[in-house]
């Protein structure tokens, strides 16, 4: 097991055995560290649930002050039970003075119903709470927790498996390769954790704000709570995925697909690109706001460090080719050049084919 935490290096040579055994040795640090943070996030189950309810609940907040749906009703029941209740505590409070018309054995009587009366109304809760997750079925209590507990294990272990894939990949990649490769998949995490935590803090109370208060006064309301996990899961992968166009610019960039120059001319694009996916999530204008200029963010970052990571070979091309453009500036597309075999074998055949040309 020690042989699969270190680096193989690039010259070492393993039978197919080796590989095998490796591949299993980092499988089993993998599961065992999953298993790990599922234990943990099992015992903590009840604080996890309520970090991924309280997004329902603060939305569903407001509704329930309005009165409107199950809990809505209740909470509306509990305001005229704590009136009348403050109402007839006044009454009696009035009963046992002296000088009521009461005898003073009746006062006596009527003064602990006050104070047990006092005792009811102030256990009775004045602020409304939002609504939890329902569930329907007779275990589904226990597999909604199991899955919950599951879904926060992996992004817990998560760091650890990327590590140990990164570290079974790794011995084929060259020395330049692995030069370009580690900065990105170092940055892979972060990334995902960053994606999360936007997701969990914009995206999904807007995504929540928008479905549970559609048409919300002709429904009552109530959220399952399987489909509100996936839901909750969903949009919380989908941001840390979305924040991965950094390593994935960074990536074409180092292998020459796209270059810095490419990317600031198409900024427009980018724009429109972000603002697309923001608009695809649920919210309102604030909020799809609030979801593009990260995104745009992200895109500006990706194109000043492509800047510093690409190859030298693509620095040393796009510096000729704005010195024979003449402009010096890096966004207007070169001229060919004329000494370059290739452009000139190139136009010789277009001539050839159309002399128009």
């Amino acid at each position: 097991m020690v042989g699969a935490i270190r680096t193989i290096g690039h010259e070492e040579r393993l039978s197919l055995v080796d590989h095998l055994d490796e591949l299993r040795t980092r499988l089993i640090i993998s599961g065992v560290v999953l298993a790990v943070a599922f234990g943990f996030c099992l015992w903590q189950n009840h604080a996890l649930l309520n970090v991924i309810n309280e997004p329902l609940r603060s939305q569903t907040r407001k509704q329930v002050a309005k009165g409107q749906g199950t809990t809505g009703q209740a909470v509306l029941a509990q305001r005229g039970l704590v009136k009348v209740a403050e109402d007839t505590q006044a009454a009696l409070a009035l009963l046992v003075r002296p000088g009521s018309g009461l005898t003073s054995q009746t006062r006596a009587q009527l003064a602990p119903l006050i104070a047990l009366l006092s005792a009811d109304v102030a256990n009775i809760p004045r602020e409304p709470v939002g609504d939890n997750p329902v569930t329907l079925g007779i275990g589904e209590p226990f597999t909604t927790t199991i899955t919950v507990t599951l879904y926060f294990a992996l992004i817990i272990s998560l760091p650890v498996i990327l590590y140990e894939l990164y570290g079974f990949i790794l011995p084929a990649l060259k020395p330049n390769e692995r030069r370009a490769a580690v900065p990105l998949l170092t940055a892979v995490p972060f990334l995902f954790v960053a994606g999360v935590l936007f997701g969990y803090f914009v995206v999904l109370p807007a995504a929540v704000r928008f479905f549970v208060n559609f048409n919300s006064s002709q429904f009552n309301v109530l959220v399952q709570a399987g489909p509100y996990y996936s839901f909750a899961a969903t949009v919380l992968l989908a941001m840390g995925l979305v924040f991965q166009i950094p390593v994935v610019i960074l990536g074409a960039t180092r292998v020459g697909l796209v270059t810095p120059r490419q990317l600031r001319k198409n900024r427009r694009y980018a724009i429109l690109a972000c603002a697309a996916v923001a608009a695809f999530l649920p919210g309102d204008a604030i909020t799809l706001l609030l979801e593009t200029v990260p995104l745009y963010v992200l895109y500006e970052a990706s194109i000043l460090l492509a800047t510093f990571v690409r190859p030298a070979d693509v620095n040393l091309r796009d510096e000729g080719a704005t010195r024979a453009s003449g402009t010096g500036h890096p966004e207007e597309d070169p001229a060919p050049s004329p000494d370059d075999p290739a452009e000139a074998t190139v136009q010789q055949i277009i001539d050839h084919v159309d002399p128009k040309l």
